[in-house]
């Protein structure tokens, strides 16, 4: 995402490093990922993809799309599945 972030629109958080201004407990950040847009709400799962993917050009249609909320109820269904076989993807990809 970076990469696609040309403009640099995103300020992106690495949640393992010293997060202590942070209101959320860094157990609860390292879990699901979480973005803001703007001064909006903290969001997570899906949505916070969604918000990232409307800073980033070539992928603001999608981020656009999840705005519809059938479409982001079906990407949250997708995330949490992916999370649980996140665990097994990160062994795989060392």
């Amino acid at each position: 995402m970076r990469r696609l972030d040309k403009s640099g629109a995103i300020a992106f958080i690495d949640a393992t490093s010293d997060v202590a201004s942070c209101p959320i407990d860094q157990a609860l950040l390292l879990q699901r990922f979480h973005a803001r847009e703007g001064d909006g709400p903290l969001l997570h799962g899906a949505a916070a993809f969604a918000a990232m993917w409307r800073a980033i050009p070539l992928l603001r249609p999608l981020g656009l799309a999840a705005r519809f909320p059938p479409l982001l109820w079906v990407m949250e269904g997708a995330y949490r599945a992916f999370l649980r076989f996140r665990p097994r993807l990160q062994v795989w990809a060392r």
